[in-house]
């Protein structure tokens, strides 16, 4: 027992707990400041958010939303661990998630068969359409910042040239909604029925299944080990023999497969066809939720959930008379609360560690001293 508490750096857990602690303080003087500054009581709206985020139907609105920012957290992350910038998630998901639901909408074939045809139709898009960034970024060194955002505006004419009766989408009944063709309901994916909570959307379990598989291969696997290598320093990785171009192309690949599936929970659980009204800026939000996480596994977990809560329960305080822009001020503030807040630790924490080094270095130059002079 005691050999393992000495083994645990004391001041690094508390420095690791100090962050999040600092962030969360921060981010709420900083919103109960501006909620002040709108004439409203913050005490009282925090309040309301509590109790309305905490019951059942809010908690299943909360773990759905969840599931989709968590997928955009990972797909994001994968880039950041290579030190890549994949700005360009929102239009991978949402291109891929367009032509999944055409080849759903035109399948007959059992469920068991279509679905999981739908899930890599959108993993493969995805990873497609993010490679071609990999590859400009690789033959002719184009920012990966750059080219994917064009590909974002890309990727939305695209579905908006498409997405039109005639070609590969139809006019719904009513006259007022353009789509593609409905999904089968074989194609359905399974939900968990709550009772009055409403449904809790099955693909939750792939949620939890890609971030096991996320933790295990950058964490436990040669090629995990090679990512992080390339992303903290491509010359110490070059001289180790890993190949920094083909990492860079295989990572940019994966966080476009990843990126596939951000869509998937919204088609599979949720609408069951593409239309003009398919959420947007997930790719966006999942770039705060790698920010928040610290492109942990669970870190990105607790990020997710969190911007989930946000979400349902600001939505609630415009109903209770406070400003509707309130959630984008929150969000921003948490972020940013938390970004100078890791830098603020991690500032103390190398300085701590450069005293250490120090004081060890200079007890090591006085030992030999010490022992000259017990020899005279």
């Amino acid at each position: 027992m005691k050999k393992l508490t000495q083994r645990i750096d004391r001041e690094r857990l508390l420095l690791g707990i100090a962050a999040p602690l600092l962030a969360i303080v921060a981010a709420l003087v900083v919103t109960a400041l501006v909620i002040l500054a709108t004439g409203k009581n913050p005490g009282a709206a925090f309040s309301d958010m509590v109790t309305y985020g905490s019951a059942s139907d809010s908690q299943v609105y909360i773990l759905n939303k969840a599931t989709t920012y968590y997928l955009a957290g990972v797909s994001v992350a994968i880039g950041f661990r290579m030190n890549l910038f994949n700005i360009g998630v929102d239009g991978q998901y949402r291109i891929a998630a367009f032509f999944a639901a055409v080849l759903g909408g035109a399948l007959t074939t059992p469920g068991w068969i279509s679905i999981p045809l739908i899930i890599l139709c959108a993993m493969g898009t995805g990873a497609v359409w993010a490679a071609i960034a990999g590859v400009l970024k690789v033959t002719r060194g184009v920012s990966e910042v750059i080219s994917t955002i064009m590909l974002n505006s890309i990727a939305t004419a695209i579905i908006a040239f498409l997405l039109q009766p005639g070609k590969l989408a139809e006019l719904q009944s009513g006259g007022t909604v353009v789509s593609t063709k409905p999904l089968p309901t074989s194609s359905y994916f399974f939900q968990i029925d709550t009772g009055a909570a409403g449904e809790l959307w099955g693909f939750i379990v792939i949620a939890v299944l890609v971030g096991i598989a996320y933790w295990f291969v950058l964490g436990r696997t040669r090629f995990g080990f090679d990512l992080r290598t390339v992303g903290q320093s491509e010359s110490a990785a070059a001289a180790s023999g890993v190949s920094v171009k083909k990492m860079v192309a295989t990572s940019m690949v994966i966080s476009g497969a990843v990126a596939g599936l951000i869509g998937m929970p919204t088609l599979l659980n949720d609408s069951h066809q593409f239309s003009n009204d398919f959420p947007v800026g997930i790719g966006f939000t999942g770039i705060a939720i790698a920010l928040l996480g610290r492109n942990h596994p669970v870190g990105i977990a607790l990020g997710a959930l969190l911007w989930g809560f946000l979400e349902r329960t600001t939505n609630h305080l415009e109903f209770e008379g406070y400003d509707k822009e309130i959630l984008g001020v929150i969000q921003g503030v948490i972020v940013l609360c938390v970004v100078i807040a890791y830098e603020i630790v991690r500032r103390y924490g190398l300085k701590r560690q450069q005293q250490r080094v120090g004081a060890e270095l200079a007890a090591q130059a006085a030992a030999p001293t010490e022992k000259q002079e017990v020899a005279r």
